[in-house]
């Protein structure tokens, strides 16, 4: 067992207050190595009480199955793993069983293999992000389909504002910043019949970069990344209530359509829109004014001398 290990194994078998002192003697180490180990649990979604005459044990931020399928009745099937390559992978696995209950929901506490768009990989750090899936089969065809990953932009968004009490911003097509940095990526990919042409399943992999401290993130990316807590404050919500809001407002924006409210907020939570943005297409770099985002997700872009209309690809901007 490592030390953090140990030190929760000890906090949580007494039940009771053990000083950094009582601590440090028991594990034959220094009080700042007890004071660091408290520190990594906290980040890992542990909850101590610092008292004056030492530390308590009173909560973790774990992943309850039971009280997750109470939460969300609309998706009959949760499953959390405690590891996995990529909870995309596991939900594309899981479409193929007939007899599997959908809409559903595929969680784990760290992954092996977590990517993003153009199978860049995603920082997937145990414990201190949300890393899931969920696998819709709605048999439709591909024209019918509603726009996934902007229903599920605005839903994490808005879900993340009202918890964090922060405003964050949408870049298309499919990222969230906070504070100019990056905090989620969002993934849609679909599998139709060959036959009929009709989609036979979605997946929609989201993942959050919740509690990783700001050094913790590679160096290639930590100037353009964050999380929502990236500092030593222990969380103000839990990951288990954020993924509930997250749904809860997934599936009441999937409920209203084909209301397009959903769409003018994307809109409004965009900050491309108005800017200078650069893409690339069959090779050739083009920069242009991003005016627009469509109904059906496209964003419109006027260069120096036409319209262009992108579907998909990645933009860039000077700065964020």
């Amino acid at each position: 067992m490592t030390t953090k290990e140990k030190i929760l194994t000890l906090l949580q078998k007494e039940d009771t207050v053990l000083s950094g002192e009582k601590l440090a003697q028991a594990l034959s180490i220094s009080r700042t190595a007890v004071w660091k180990a408290i520190k990594e649990l906290e980040k890992e979604g542990y909850h101590f009480e610092h008292l004056a005459n030492g530390y308590r044990f009173v909560s973790a931020d774990r992943y309850d199955q039971a009280a997750l399928a109470a939460a969300l009745p609309m998706i009959p099937t949760i499953q959390i793993k405690d590891a996995v390559e990529s909870t995309m992978k596991e939900a594309k696995i899981a479409a193929l069983d007939n007899g599997l209950a959908t809409p559903a929901l595929f969680l784990t506490e760290t992954q092996t293999g977590g990517h993003g768009r153009f199978e860049r990989p995603f920082f997937s750090p145990k414990k201190q992000g949300i890393y899931m899936s969920l696998l819709l089969k709605p048999n439709q065809a591909f024209q019918e389909l509603p726009q996934y990953t902007v229903l599920a932009a605005v839903a994490v968004a808005e879900a993340i504002d009202a918890l964090l009490m922060k405003e964050t911003a949408i870049k298309w097509v499919n990222d969230l910043y906070l504070d100019g940095k990056k905090i989620c990526g969002i993934l849609s990919e679909a599998t139709s019949d060959f036959e009929t042409g009709r989609i036979t399943s979605v997946v929609i992999g989201i993942g959050i970069s919740f509690s990783i401290p700001q050094q913790q993130f590679p160096v290639e990316i930590r100037e353009k990344a964050t999380s929502l807590f990236p500092g030593e404050e222990y969380p103000t919500f839990s990951r288990a209530t954020l993924i509930q809001e997250i749904w809860r407002r997934f599936f009441q924006l999937l409920a209203k359509l084909p209301d397009m409210d959903y769409m003018a907020r994307y809109r409004q939570k965009s900050f491309v829109l108005g800017r200078t943005v650069r893409f690339t297409q069959q090779g050739v770099t083009y920069e242009g004014i991003a005016k627009d985002i469509t109904n059906t997700g496209e964003l419109v872009v006027e260069t120096a001398t036409e319209r262009k209309v992108l579907s998909s690809g990645e933009i860039s901007l000077e700065r964020y």
